[in-house]
This record gives C-alpha cells, sequence and structure tokens, in this order.
C-alpha cells in the first residue's frame, strides 16, 4: 500500500517548502543533465551545448507558464470562482501536454531566430523530456493528485477524504496512475535512449516523433484510468484528446522524416 506523508517537506522559519517544488526543481536538472551528456557525446565540437543552456532558462520559465496556463484553461469553471489560485502552483496543476506545447513554441522561436535545426534541439530536449516527465509524477504522489478509479490491488494508493472526489468519498483507496505513469516514462526513455537513438539517430525529427507515439500511447491508456478528468471534448477527457493528436503528429512526422532521409539518400546516389 502506499500512502504519501503529505504535501510539505519542511519549514524554513515562516516558509514553507512543498515537495512538489523540490520534484519539479528536480525533474528539470536531472532532465537537462541528460539532454546536456547526450549533446556532449553527440555534437562535442559545435555549440550545441551552449544553446541547451540559453535553452533552458527560457524553456524552465516559459513551461511552468504554459503548464500552469492549460490546466487553468480546462479548469476553469473552477479558477473563475477562485481567480488567487491560479498562481498557486505549488498546490499542483501543471499540465504535461502545455508544458510540452511551450516548449515546441520555445524553441521553435528560439531555432528561428538563431537560425538553428528545430527538430535537432527537439530531439535532444525530448531525452531529458521524458525521463523529468516521470520524475515530476512523485510530485502528484505527495500531493495525492492525479489518482485512478478505486481498488483493492497490492500496489494501492491511499488518498485521504479531502482529496476524494464527493462521488468516491467512501473508498480509501485507488489506482496510483501517477505510478504508472513514472513506469511507464521510464519505460519510454529506455526505448528513446537505445533501440530508437541506436537506429533513428541519423534521421533529425524522430527522436521527437517517437517522444509523441509512445507518450501519447501510455498517457491514452493511464488516462482512462483516472477518475479526475474535468474537461471532457468530443466524449473524451482532454488530455486522452491531446494524446490522440498527439500520437497522430507522431505518426505523420516519422513518416515525413523518413521520406525525406529516403529521398537524401536517392539523391546521392543519384
Amino acid at each position: 500500500m502506499l500512502k504519501s506523508p503529505g504535501a510539505v517537506a519542511f519549514h524554513i522559519g515562516s516558509l514553507t517548502i512543498y515537495w512538489y517544488g523540490i520534484i519539479i526543481a528536480l525533474a528539470f536538472l536531472v532532465g537537462l543533465f541528460i539532454t546536456l551528456a547526450i549533446a556532449k557525446k553527440d555534437y562535442p565540437e559545435d555549440k550545441t551545448r551552449e544553446h541547451i543552456i540559453d535553452l533552458s532558462t527560457l524553456l524552465l520559465i516559459g513551461g511552468i507558464i504554459f503548464a500552469r496556463l492549460y490546466y487553468v484553461i480546462f479548469n476553469w469553471k473552477y479558477y473563475s470562482h477562485h481567480l488567487l489560485e491560479s498562481f498557486m502552483t505549488w498546490r499542483g496543476g501543471l499540465s504535461i501536454h502545455g508544458v510540452i506545447i511551450g516548449s515546441i513554441l520555445i524553441i521553435y522561436f528560439y531555432a528561428k531566430h538563431h537560425k538553428i535545426s528545430l527538430l535537432k534541439y527537439t530531439d535532444l530536449f525530448a531525452y531529458g523530456m521524458i525521463f523529468a516527465q516521470a520524475i515530476g509524477r512523485w510530485g502528484n504522489f505527495f500531493n495525492s493528485e492525479a489518482f485512478g478509479s478505486p481498488t483493492n490491488l497490492p500496489w494501492k494508493l491511499y488518498i485521504p477524504p479531502a482529496n476524494r472526489p464527493l462521488e468516491y468519498i467512501n473508498f480509501e483507496y485507488f489506482h496510483p496512475t501517477f505510478l504508472y505513469e513514472f513506469l511507464w516514462n521510464l519505460v519510454v526513455f529506455i526505448i528513446l535512449i537505445t533501440v530508437v537513438r541506436k537506429n533513428f539517430k541519423n534521421n533529425t525529427g524522430s527522436i521527437t516523433c517517437f517522444y509523441f507515439i509512445l507518450y501519447s500511447l501510455g498517457r491514452f491508456i493511464i488516462e482512462g484510468i483516472r477518475i479526475d478528468n474535468i474537461y471532457v471534448i468530443f466524449g473524451l477527457p482532454i488530455a486522452q484528446f491531446i494524446s490522440i493528436i498527439m500520437f497522430s503528429a507522431g505518426i505523420i512526422g516519422l513518416y515525413l522524416v523518413l521520406k525525406q532521409k529516403q529521398n537524401h539518400d536517392t539523391d546521392l546516389k543519384n
């Protein structure tokens, strides 16, 4: 059985330090370290690592803004009556889909300004991103949020009454969907860093596409277990709907990337 020790890590005088903030900071630093390590190995002689460091500051700030903005927009029914809570990120409510959308936009405009390859950098950040997502899911554990339907499985997660939806108030144990996504994200990272990197590294953009495909596949399945979905579009929770879009974009993008590489190789032979 899993049980959160609570959202608060410790106090420094009147300042309260939350586990969620610690987890997010750790996720960012580890993700950045992984991205820099791969860049150093794959591009040892150019300015790739310098661009990554410059981008990291923009992605940290912009990622948090987009993550919170996405979450607030799709939970506007609540936040329209609690506007000040829109800024209370330490309580949770940072959407990874918001981070992904924001990060792509930031990298796109940065790459355009500096005249560098967009896909080269989305490929590099994909490694660190998926590992950071795995770590970040533990923030949900400490906040007792993002859990699934009731269960009595050995790895069940205890949820305090204050965090339970009203219709499940009499249930104590739920699926630890944060744990499922943590494990899936680790699997995706291993696949990207071994199988995909070994076979598709020279196809710029392929890492990004496989990241979209694999992450979205797992997220779509896991999201079907969660019971905290508020916004529904076309009969699907918004996270599943976005996952379908990302999965489709990954499939189409991968086809185009491989097709372009095939055409390039053919031109060289001719």
